[in-house]
């Protein structure tokens, strides 16, 4: 049965909107004080905290904008022997797909600026996912671009097999607390290029 749509409060998601201007504008700075390399480090610190084996399903994204790059993650994660993939959205309020891809690989254009592997590519259920985000807090909930694709995702996910979603970022995004809703599904592991933790869940609300 499909779920639901996700239902917030009028207050909330205005407050989410106000939040996402605001960490939008935040995540330029934090790029530009974290420097060039930041994609590096971020590659570097997944294979220390993650070091997933080889023939592991990782699922990343091509980055846009000002995220943190995570192209050196993927050819870092596909050198060790692992499996890539990408996310593909199929419908609004509908879980992701992920198709399998390597560099060099066609893409399509989503409608959201995105780009994603043709039809043609197989489609597989990711065991890691490499989220991207507008904030973190230290409790593992992110800000996300207000879509849902990625709660309803790692929701269906999780119902099915054992998955680690790990946010990643520049240390600059993290704020003292992300506003969340009932449906918001919490992170693993955030990564930055400053480090990386396992979220604290004591005393979260």
């Amino acid at each position: 049965m499909a779920r639901p749509a996700l239902v917030e409060t009028e207050e909330l998601v205005a407050a989410k909107v106000l939040a996402r201007k605001q960490a939008m504008a935040a995540r330029k700075v934090a790029k530009a004080d974290a420097g060039p390399d930041a994609g590096q480090r971020l590659a570097d610190h997944f294979q220390n905290f993650i070091s997933p084996p080889a023939g592991t399903i990782i699922s990343g994204f091509l980055s846009i904008g000002s995220e943190v790059d995570v192209a050196p993650t993927l050819s870092a994660m596909a050198g060790r022997g692992c499996q890539i993939c990408l996310p593909c959205v199929i419908a609004p309020r509908t879980p992701l797909v992920f198709r399998l891809w390597q560099q060099g690989d066609a893409l399509i254009e989503e409608s959201f600026g995105t780009r994603a592997p043709a039809t043609t590519a197989a489609e597989v259920q990711p065991d890691i996912l490499i989220v991207p985000l507008l904030s973190f807090d230290r409790a593992g909930y992110r800000l996300g671009y207000g879509g849902g694709f990625y709660d309803r995702t790692l929701e269906m996910l999780r119902k099915t097999k054992p998955v680690l979603a790990v946010g990643v970022a520049y240390s600059g995004q993290q704020v003292d607390a992300v506003l969340r809703g009932p449906f918001d599904q919490p992170l693993d592991w955030i990564l930055t290029e400053s480090g990386g933790f396992q979220p604290d869940r004591e005393g979260a609300v």
